[in-house]
């Protein structure tokens, strides 16, 4: 097994190389990120330029922005960030039937204290259910895909009722590093597709959609931008977790993206059980080259378990019992042929073939270079079939 040399990504990874120093090219596209958005001076005059644009443009409404919150420490703290700066935030978080009560209660204490309005968009259980179920047949490794197209999808729409010019998100590369397409590369054609082939017919009535045309229209007409806080600030989450302990009464749900009971099923127990996928090879490795953790310490970690067996089986037995899902049928799909993203008719070749075209385009609706347009011109554009 070979393991980069700089950080811990090793051959399980699809798309992976090393080169004559065994330095991976996962590595070289984390070094090339933070190339591009340096923190320290120039990226604390950036975050002001944004603010300063934000305050010029906030319009008719009375919001500066629109935030999505989880309750989890980033999205958490970026509210702590934004009202500190003097901006008044609009709050959303999506409910799909799987937040936990810590986070909830995460979410509540901080926007009541911010004195943050916050606006909760419910998905109709029936849809989300079907969907994640759809999603869980089709043996695809990101089965809470249809839960993170919704937060994107929500944010769009609130902004442009709202009449609101940015959108901020708690995404931080230095601390999640960049996820391969193989295993959650997804789009609206899909997400169709999986629903038709394997859901039970459930409309989607209450299910926010976001095509690549309206984020467009969004973003070139309605002059919407997206940006991350966090990839020009030094932001260190584990004093932001303190801070929010202490200041906002903010209490800890357990390991990354676990503030929600899905997407905990999900990293736990789906992902490392049935494909021998690690996400955490990507987050520790990313902290290591941001200086976070050491190589020593990211090689310890990566060796604890995520939880006990007793915990993933009773965590199983939640997920399936919410879903709807006998143990029987669930048998049957973990003993099926796993499946990649691009297993499934997708629009990647076309959207990542005209963001290449309109590089300029995306700039205007994007506040910095997606990181999936960077891994293209790093890792390749081949796609792993």
């Amino acid at each position: 097994m070979k393991v980069c040399s700089k950080g811990i990504w090793n051959e399980t990874i699809p798309g992976i190389t090393f080169d004559e120093n065994g330095i991976s090219n996962f590595c070289k596209l984390q070094e090339n990120m933070m190339e591009t958005y340096p923190r320290g001076d120039k990226g604390l005059k950036d975050w002001e330029d944004i603010i300063a644009r934000m305050k010029q443009n906030k319009g008719k409404g009375i919001y500066h922005c629109v935030v999505g919150v989880s309750g989890g420490v980033d999205s958490s703290y970026l509210m702590v960030l934004l009202k500190e700066a003097g901006l008044n935030p609009l709050a959303v978080n999506l409910d799909n039937g799987f937040n936990s009560e810590i986070t909830v209660q995460n979410i509540y204490k901080i926007t009541k204290k911010l004195n943050i309005d916050l606006e909760t968009y419910v998905i109709n259980y029936e849809e989300i259910k079907d969907l994640l179920r759809s999603y869980i047949k089709a043996g695809l490794p990101w089965v809470d895909t249809p839960t993170d197209m919704a937060i994107k999808a929500v944010m769009y729409k609130v902004a442009l009722k709202e009449k609101i010019k940015f959108i901020i998100r708690g995404n931080d590369f230095r601390s999640e590093g960049k996820q391969p397409k193989e295993w959650t590369y997804s789009d609206t054609k899909q997400l169709k597709y999986i629903h038709k082939t394997f859901g039970n017919n459930v409309r989607l009535r209450t299910y926010p959609m976001l095509s690549f045309p309206k984020m467009i229209y969004a973003g070139l007409i309605k002059k919407v931008k997206d940006v991350r806080p966090f990839y020009y600030l030094d932001y260190q989450k584990q004093a932001a977790k303190v801070l929010l302990q202490e200041k906002y009464e903010w209490k800890d749900y357990g390991g990354h993206h676990h503030e929600n009971l899905f997407t905990k099923f999900v990293m736990a127990y789906w992902l490392p059980e049935k494909f021998n996928i690690d996400k955490r090879l990507i987050n520790l490795s990313a902290q290591i080259l941001s200086g976070a953790i050491s190589r020593e310490k990211a090689l310890e970690l990566i060796e604890v378990p995520f939880a006990t067996k007793e915990e993933l089986l009773e965590l199983r037995h939640y997920t399936l019992k919410k879903l709807d899902i006998s143990e029987g049928e669930f048998d049957a799909i973990w003993n099926a042929p796993n499946k990649k993203t691009f297993d499934y008719p997708s629009n990647y070749n076309l959207i990542y073939g005209l963001a290449e075209m309109f590089s300029p385009i995306i700039k205007r609706i994007f506040d910095y270079k997606p990181m999936s347009l960077t891994e293209r011109e790093v890792i390749g554009k081949e796609i792993n079939k």
